[in-house]
């Protein structure tokens, strides 16, 4: 066995970051994994699994749960957020004052703050704004968690603005099982992560009203050209979405049932209640449920037109039965494809 390379923190112990201490374990780091709740961290330490989370898989065996979050990133080269987006500001206010001279911290999550519309990096930075050594970096990519903790082939992509940094986490995190590629667009890799969610609740839609493949591919194309089109109007490059947070991350994420997003839209077309199913999904986090408005309030702000979304957020908060809201989208006014 290669010898231990130090240890890297993640901070986060739901499905994702349960998957990359696992990946991690097996880059021969040393993982720290923050649990928010002392019951939860202690469990782990007890039966070497997570048993709320991924728990057919075993932890490696140089992971140390802790529910102190000092404890968990002190002496670490590397910091990995895997919070909910809504947890995100809270942790790293707490993480401020925690780091070293010149902290590295890859944000793993994506959403967009409910509260605010900001994307994650940008509350990273706000709140570490500070420390004008701190490196961010944003991990995205088609990263189904199960499958990572399972060992399959993944592929991810590190953004940062910081290119020598994106090579870094790209040494860091990759494995014979785990690749990891770069890109300097941040603001591209990010947005993919978060708006993919959006169109996988309305390929779940799709599949639970007993549409085809033809309705599936219609929607997952157009729902690339709409999250192509925010991206280009905020300032990211095209050829990302393009990409292993684009297209990729939105193909796996419209694939099927491993997706909690397309769960939800699936069970919506079933005719059932979207309180009843976050309820029966908990504690996993549905990020696209709670992105899609702040999603089309930047977009708003932005003259973007995002009708897929938009019928999306229609079933989901404001009361549109689902074969209302596709009929909706197939009579919209005729145009040409490049044009939106």
């Amino acid at each position: 066995m290669a010898a231990e390379r130090g240890t890297i923190a993640v901070v986060g112990a739901g499905s994702w970051g349960t998957a990359l201490s696992i990946a991690l374990g097996r880059a021969n780091w040393n993982v720290s994994l923050w649990a928010r709740r002392p019951e939860l961290a202690k469990a782990m330490g007890r039966r070497g699994r997570n048993p709320e989370y991924l728990s057919e898989f075993q932890l490696p065996e140089s992971l140390q749960a802790t529910a102190d979050l000092g404890e968990a990133v002190g002496g670490a080269s590397l910091i990995v957020l895997a919070v909910p987006s809504q947890g995100v500001r809270t942790v790293c206010q707490r993480l401020a004052t925690r780091l070293g001279e010149r902290p590295g911290l890859v944000s793993a999550a994506k959403g967009l703050e409910p509260e605010t519309g900001q994307r994650l990096s940008e509350v990273i930075a706000e709140c570490l704004g500070g420390n004008s050594k701190a490196r961010i970096a944003v991990l995205s990519g088609p990263n189904l968690a199960a499958e990572v903790a399972a060992g399959h082939a993944t592929v991810s992509v590190a953004a940062s603005r910081d290119r020598q940094f994106a090579t870094e986490v790209q040494a860091a995190m990759s494995t014979a099982r785990f690749r990891v590629y770069t890109n300097p667009d941040v603001l591209g890799v990010e947005l993919g992560g978060v708006l993919k969610n959006i169109v996988a609740i309305g390929a779940g839609i799709s599949d639970g009203l007993g549409f085809g493949d033809n309705t599936k591919a219609a929607l997952v194309t157009r729902g690339l050209a709409e999250m192509t089109r925010l991206g280009v109007a905020l300032g990211a490059q095209a050829a990302t979405f393009g990409g292993l947070s684009g297209m990729g991350d939105l193909v796996v994420t419209c694939a099927g049932r491993k997706s909690r997003n397309y769960r939800v839209g699936y069970e919506l077309a079933q005719g059932r209640r979207l309180e009843d199913v976050l309820r029966e999904m908990a504690p996993q986090i549905v990020e696209g449920v709670e992105t899609t408005g702040p999603a089309l309030r930047l977009a708003a702000a932005h003259g973007v037109e995002m009708p897929i979304a938009a019928a999306v957020h229609q079933v989901l908060f404001e009361g549109v039965e689902p074969v209302d809201a596709v009929a909706s989208l197939m009579t919209r006014a005729w145009r040409d494809e490049l044009d939106g």
